[in-house]
């Protein structure tokens, strides 16, 4: 896990962080110019004109498919990152074991013995998935027993990666009046969600991301100076950033798809 500084995290440093970079959000009407565009350089152009440029250093329409997300994973681990520093040190790994979320449907692939995509090699954090699973101990990504563990779990129940990980985030999480407060309210919005997006009769997928987003904006809130704050503006960053992506990457992939307003 990476060393986080920090000398100047806090409570109410994350707040006035976390609400600065939220009143930066793209609007609809925003949103709205990046669907209805149907040329992937034109969507880059509207998207880098926005509070989104954070997410974009090193995706232009020439990227391909397998380096527009492994950018984007990039960002995603970055933004973790940032926010872990933002908060006070007992707070840090847990946040900081978020990134890993990006990573989780490579390590379902590779626990069920998928064959290995040549462009795993080239992420600097899935490159090594059997290192840092104990088969190769001396490499650096074996010293985080965290990311080992989740790993051999995976190798065990590779349909329980999701859940393994869940285990190994409440197990960083400091105890105390904070912790009660996520696991009541945060952990609980995303279980409901995660159980209604996999539900058979799911259908509107993007609907209730929004219901979900709508949420966790009350949420956030709600609870503006508490640890909790902290995740729930994560949840929201990893929605924008799964909006985002989906724009970018059907672009991409199906560059002579109509789009209908």
């Amino acid at each position: 896990m990476n060393t986080l500084r920090a000398d100047m995290g806090s409570l109410e440093y994350a707040h006035a962080r976390i609400w600065a970079r939220w009143g930066l959000q793209p609007d609809g009407m925003a949103w709205r110019r990046i669907e209805t565009t149907r040329d992937l350089a034109a969507v880059l152009e509207l998207a880098r004109a926005s509070a989104l440029a954070r997410w974009l250093p090193g995706v232009s329409a020439d990227t391909g498919l397998h380096g527009i997300e492994s950018v984007l994973r990039r960002r995603w681990r970055e933004c973790v990152r940032e926010v872990a520093r933002w908060m006070a040190l007992q707070w840090q790994p847990a946040i900081d074991w978020c990134a890993r979320l990006a990573d989780l449907a490579a390590v379902q692939h590779w626990a069920r013995g998928g064959d290995r995509a040549p462009w795993l090699a080239t992420d600097e954090q899935l490159g090594a998935l059997d290192a840092a699973a104990g088969d190769v101990p001396g490499h650096p990504s074996a010293a985080d027993p965290a990311w080992r563990n989740l790993l051999c779990h995976a190798r065990e129940d590779p349909s329980g990666v999701l859940g393994s990980w869940l285990q190994a985030w409440r197990g960083l999480l400091p105890p105390g009046d904070g912790r009660a407060a996520i696991e009541r309210e945060l952990v609980a919005l995303l279980t409901r969600h995660a159980q209604d997006f996999g539900a058979p009769q799911s259908r509107d997928g993007w609907g209730q991301r929004r219901v979900l987003h709508a949420r966790l904006v009350a949420l956030l809130r709600r609870h503006p100076v508490e640890p909790l704050s902290a995740f729930a503006f994560l949840a929201l960053q990893a929605l924008e950033l799964e909006r985002l992506r989906a724009e970018i990457i059907g672009r991409a992939a199906f560059p002579q798809r109509v789009l209908h307003a």
